[in-house]
């Protein structure tokens, strides 16, 4: 072992008697010497030998700095070292402020967040009535000013605003609404996402425009209600009528002169309890502003109440409705609808309906069949059971809930399996799309939702910390719902066989032909009648305003597609199908590390205390 220690500046330490004295030591040794031999003069020779090595000498080797000694020549090399190291950090900082150099900036937005704000701009193309400055369509301005006033037989006089819902000028409550649930629940679950896309804003004035005309279509200020205006406009063009209405006249909005009739219902628990849902779940996404939030609320628990009072399908008798948007039952609706005014208002009553056995069962939940797990304007049994799942991991709120949200999530996990290529639930065109609605016309609507739900189900797994879910006595991670998310919207933004986007704007390559009277006829001054307006639709000219992000109804079975304005099987978009659009595309944009915001939806709820189970009956013998 070395006699020499180590000195925490890097040098050995030696022991050495004769240097390892202080000054002070120095100073009290002086004190020990023969005092009357320093009364004569010494010479240099005894002067070094009684005194040992001068004081300059010890300076020259080491530097007193307090609480320890170090060699001088240490104590140079650090500092010199500091000095130089110091100078250099200086030098080089100043060369890299000063030399110009390529910004590295955000990474580019993904496909999704592109699609993204295309698929939004549908919404300002659909708007109905007076125009905000800001709309940004270029070829849309104020239209149909009239609708309600020119209806006589209507006690509902202000029906200006709301959203157009496809190609044509009717205003259909039913959708629309299911539209703006979709829109909110997005918005509920993923706000970080449309703010880190700089859409948050947008999607939140989408929506409003849309709860804003819902409370005009009934007396939102009372407790009680006896009707609503379901639909403004009407499209039936059977047994050859040529009656001018918003189907048999090709005329852009704002050109609109024939009659609007409004279809009121008096019985319509479909349409109203989709309302409700529409306002609940707004209310959730629009609480920074107070007073609106609890509008819609109190609109929401009167509209619920109604459609519960007064039993039946708005659709029901062979109303105009049933042409287009005929409701099969209102069952889903009461499910969906009490959920979602259980998250807005806390009140554990519309849980406890939501929650009900009997309720699922006339809703379907235990019935399976072909439609089983596809989520539409028709059928929200699917949303309901993926949305009530939601208290179930994040919630627990136990007895007497607990056996239903039981079932509802392990349902749900069925219907997440049925998803997956490994089983044959659905059939899947040689492309890769799945045939939710078995090869009918208009599959995408239906995809758009099933991948939504399928990434919101991924992520509230990964939130509540659990990798995956079974099917059967398989195990399947989350990563597996999120990729059939992304193969069905790839196929949708252009992998897919014909290379071709079937959203408007985005790629190179998508529908030129949509069927949609506003964009098909050019923006000039001349001011086409009812008829006058079918050289538009039938030109084989490309539409001359392009639709930004209209979704249009996709291709067939075989992944063919017809760009023809006139075959609307093919080419017309919907208010209802994107909104599944933009709801999947937000789910999947950006860093998939952000997630959901697992509070918001249950700000209104309060803490749950489960309710202890009743005692066992007492035991006998």
């Amino acid at each position: 072992m070395s006699m020499y220690g180590r000195d925490p500046w890097g040098g050995p330490l030696e022991i050495n008697a004769a240097d390892s004295a202080t000054d002070d030591d120095g100073s009290r040794n002086l004190q020990d010497l023969d005092r009357a031999a320093l009364s004569r003069p010494l010479d240099e020779t005894q002067q070094s030998w009684l005194l040992g090595p001068s004081e300059q000498k010890k300076k020259k080797r080491y530097v007193d700095l307090g609480c320890i000694i170090v060699s001088r020549k240490i104590f140079v090399w650090t500092v010199g070292t500091l000095l130089v190291s110091g100078f250099l950090a200086g030098f080089i900082t100043l060369i890299v402020k000063t030399v110009p150099r390529h910004h590295h900036g955000k990474p580019p937005p993904d496909n999704y967040t592109l699609a993204l704000h295309k698929a939004l701009m549908f919404f300002n193309a659909q708007r109905s009535g007076k125009l905000p400055k800001h709309n940004n369509v270029s070829w849309r301005r104020n239209s149909c000013l009239q609708d309600g006033k020119s209806d006589t037989s209507t006690t509902i006089k202000d029906l200006v605003g709301g959203y157009y819902d496809a190609g044509d000028a009717i205003k259909f409550n039913f959708p629309a609404s299911f539209a703006m649930t979709m829109l909110s629940w997005s918005v509920i679950e993923y706000s970080a996402k449309y703010e880190a896309a700089g859409e948050l804003n947008h999607i939140k004035e989408v929506i409003k425009w849309g709860t804003d005309y819902l409370l005009k279509t009934f007396n939102n200020s009372a407790d009680k209600i006896d009707k609503i205006a379901a639909q403004v406009g009407v499209g039936d063009t059977s047994g050859g009528s040529t009656t001018p209405n918003d189907h048999y006249c090709w005329m852009r909005p704002e050109d609109i002169d024939y009659p609007r009739p409004v279809y009121e219902c008096h019985s319509c628990s479909d349409l109203a309890a989709e309302m409700a849902a529409a306002l609940a779940s707004a209310s959730i996404v629009l609480k920074d502003n107070k007073a609106y939030s609890q509008k819609l609320v109190h609109g929401a628990r009167t509209l619920f109440q109604f459609s519960r009072d007064q039993r039946g399908r708005y659709s029901a008798g062979g109303s105009d409705p049933a042409l287009f948007y005929n409701s099969s039952s209102y069952w889903d609706e009461f499910l969906w609808g009490g959920a979602w005014l259980y998250y807005a208002t806390g009140n554990s009553s519309y849980l406890q309906l939501a929650t009900h056995p009997k309720l699922a069962k006339h809703a379907g939940a235990f019935w399976g069949g072909p439609d089983y797990g596809v989520l539409s304007w028709d059928n929200k049994l699917t949303g309901a059971q993926v949305l009530l799942s939601r208290s179930r991991l994040f919630l627990s709120p136990g007895y007497p809930y607990e056996e239903i949200l039981s079932t509802f999530h392990n349902q749900t996990s069925i219907v997440m399996c049925s998803y997956l290529p490994v089983f044959t639930s659905f059939n899947r065109t040689k492309g890769g799309l799945i045939q939710l609605n078995h090869g009918r016309p208009q599959p995408l609507q239906y995809v758009v939702n099933a991948a939504f739900l399928a990434t919101l189900f991924s992520d509230y797994l990964d939130a509540a910390d659990t990798p995956g879910w079974y099917c059967g006595p398989n195990f399947y991670s989350t990563d597996v719902l999120r990729e059939f998310a992304k193969t069905q919207i790839d196929y949708i933004l252009g992998k897919n066989p014909r290379k071709m986007s079937y959203v408007v704007g985005f790629g190179n390559h998508y529908p030129k032909h949509v069927h949609h009277r506003g964009a098909s006829i050019p923006k000039n001054k001349i001011r086409y009648n009812c008829k006058g307006g079918w050289k538009w639709r039938d030109s084989k000219k490309p539409n001359p305003n392009t639709l930004v992000g209209a979704m249009v109804a996709g291709p067939d079975r075989h992944d063919g597609f017809h760009d023809v304005r006139t075959n609307y099987n093919y080419t017309e978009p919907t208010l209802a199908g994107n909104a599944g659009l933009v709801a999947a595309l937000v789910a999947l944009s950006g860093d998939k590390t952000t997630g959901i915001d697992k509070n918001t939806i249950f700000s209104a709820v309060p803490p749950m205390f489960p309710t202890p189970p009743p005692p066992p009956a007492p035991w006998k013998p």
